[in-house]
Formats: structure tokens, C-alpha cells, sequence
């Protein structure tokens, strides 16, 4: 399913084509969020995903993180938020349902949170993951 489903970043348009797809498994466009551990800081990234032309989801799209720290990222569906409004707007959650996933964009929000007490760090552990069943149109 990774080849036929993709996640992308980079202020994606609902119902476009467009953003920057990130990377999977090569590390090379990684969802990034620079946070200030001794603030406590969070930052929200608009997202989106899209299969490839003649595919779609039949039902829904569950998106969820995995990993070492996968409670230090948070999810949510989007109501049209923009990058102001999504930190306070959102309903985030640990994970999300989408439905209608198709050939174009259907945004989502994600969330990168850290807390005061934690050491600076590089924090590579988590993954995005989408389950659905992805069949041909």
C-alpha cells in the first residue's frame, strides 16, 4: 500500500495535488518540527494524503504514530484550520479516522509536542501510519 498511498506536508491544498510528499522509510523529507524542550512547546503541520490515480479507500483511512515517542504527536481532521487556528481549534487525538481518501488531497493535522522536562534531542523514533483497505477504482 505504500507505493499506491502517500502522505504529503508543506501547506497541502483540500482536493488539490500539490505538497511535498514525505518520506517513506528513506528519511529524506520526514514530517520535522523544531521545538524548544525547556518551553514546552507545541507546533501544529498541515497534512494531507492521497492515493495514486484509480485507487481510493473503501471505508475509512485510520492515520496514528508509532514508535518511541509516539505520545509526544498528536492528530487531527481538519475544519478548514489554518496554521494560527489548528494549535487552539483541533481536536487532537492519538489517532484519526479520514473517510473518501482518493486521488486528491484530504487534509489532516498533526501536532509535535514537548514538555519542559525533556533533554534536547533528535528524536527519530516515530513513524506516521495509515491502515485502510486501498482498492482500484
Amino acid at each position: 500500500m505504500a507505493e499506491l498511498l502517500h502522505i504529503y506536508m508543506n501547506n497541502p491544498t483540500e482536493g488539490g495535488k500539490d505538497g511535498t510528499e514525505v518520506s517513506s522509510g528513506t528519511e529524506l523529507a520526514p514530517i520535522s518540527v523544531l521545538l524548544d524542550a525547556g518551553k514546552g512547546e507545541q507546533k501544529a503541520v498541515k497534512c494531507a494524503v492521497r492515493c495514486e490515480s484509480e485507487f481510493h479507500i473503501d471505508g475509512t483511512l485510520t492515520i496514528k504514530f508509532v514508535g518511541g515517542h509516539a505520545d509526544k504527536w498528536k492528530v487531527a481532521t481538519d475544519n478548514k484550520y489554518t496554521a494560527e487556528t489548528a494549535l487552539e481549534s483541533a481536536e487532537w487525538k492519538d489517532s484519526i479516522s479520514l473517510s473518501n481518501v482518493a486521488d486528491r488531497n484530504t487534509i489532516f493535522w498533526v501536532k509535535a509536542i514537548s514538555t519542559a522536562d525533556e533533554k534536547p534531542q533528535q528524536d527519530t523514533s516515530v513513524d506516521i501510519q495509515a491502515e485502510g483497505l486501498l482498492v482500484s477504482n
